[in-house]
């Protein structure tokens, strides 16, 4: 995996990524890049991410390598490790690498190129896999790209809040980035929040442009503005968004702190809900 914009993870503006789903063995894995877990230093993991590989009667034991290549002369970083993957353990083989030395060796242009080989996997016999591995591999770029401040907010004004009889509501679609976007609201909360929150979530809808794209990796926040002080209630949230889909939180605001009239959330039985965009990185294959 190509990661352009290394700088914006060793910041810390952006504390993590991860890969696209990609096969091996007949199961699914993914990397993921981290720069929160130890300072001055990029953590990098696999990942299973297979739909048979969950519940709590599985486990996979795996050998396989994580690296970071080299783009000039200098040899691959590399590490190899054995793991079993279980209900309890469905990520290892933290490979850590000093700010530093990525700064000197392996960084061109912004840019860092990660690596994860499965080489063996071995599973109970009730797990479906392939005994053989295919030998030709992917590669993928995500471009980590901030979102111009003059076009990463959405506001929805929603008035006769207390007139709402459905179940949910969503707002207009909006574009930011390479993609259109819409709010999904559940004014009595939904899943976990239902009947106590204020249940809020972010879709994705179509692509603005048919160039391929795979899938959008989104740092933003959710809120529901404070019409007084501006003491907006927000969360911050990172998702990587495939196909149509949302992600927010089912408990998002309580519903007990919406209706207290000192916070400010519904006024005159209206209530704003924003999104703002921090990061929009796309993801294509190479």
């Amino acid at each position: 995996m190509l990661v352009d914009g290394m700088s914006k993870l060793m910041t810390e503006k952006v504390k993590e990524c991860e890969s696209l789903d990609f096969h091996a063995f007949g199961l699914k894995w993914k990397l993921a890049i981290r720069s929160d877990l130890s300072e001055n230093y990029i953590s990098f993991f696999l990942h299973i991410n297979d739909e048979q590989c969950t519940g709590s009667n599985w486990g996979v034991n795996c050998s396989f390598k994580l690296s970071v290549v080299s783009q000039t002369r200098a040899p691959d970083l590399c590490i190899s490790i054995e793991f079993d993957f279980d209900s309890e353990n469905d990520s290892r083989g933290r490979h850590i690498i000093s700010q530093k030395v990525l700064k000197e060796k392996y960084l061109v242009n912004d840019k860092a190129v990660f690596c994860a080989e499965i080489i063996q996997v071995r599973t109970p016999k009730f797990l479906k896999v392939n005994s053989i591995s295919r030998t030709v591999g992917t590669a993928e770029r995500l471009k980590l790209m901030e979102v111009p401040q003059n076009n990463s907010k959405f506001t929805w004004k929603i008035t006769q809040f207390s007139s709402f009889d459905g179940e949910h509501h969503s707002s207009y679609e909006f574009t930011v980035g390479p993609r259109r976007w819409y709010l999904k609201m559940y004014p009595k909360g939904d899943l976990e929040g239902k009947g106590k929150s204020l249940s809020l979530f972010l879709y994705a809808s179509d692509f603005v442009s048919k160039v391929p794209v795979e899938a959008t990796l989104a740092v933003y926040k959710l809120r529901v503005l404070d019409q007084f002080k501006r003491n907006h209630h927000e969360a911050d949230i990172v998702h990587r968004f495939s196909s149509d889909g949302g992600w927010g939180q089912s408990k998002f605001l309580a519903l007990e702190e919406l209706y207290k009239a000192s916070n400010g959330f519904l006024v005159n039985d209206a209530i704003y809900i924003g999104v703002e965009f921090l990061f929009l990185s796309p993801h294509d294959y190479l």
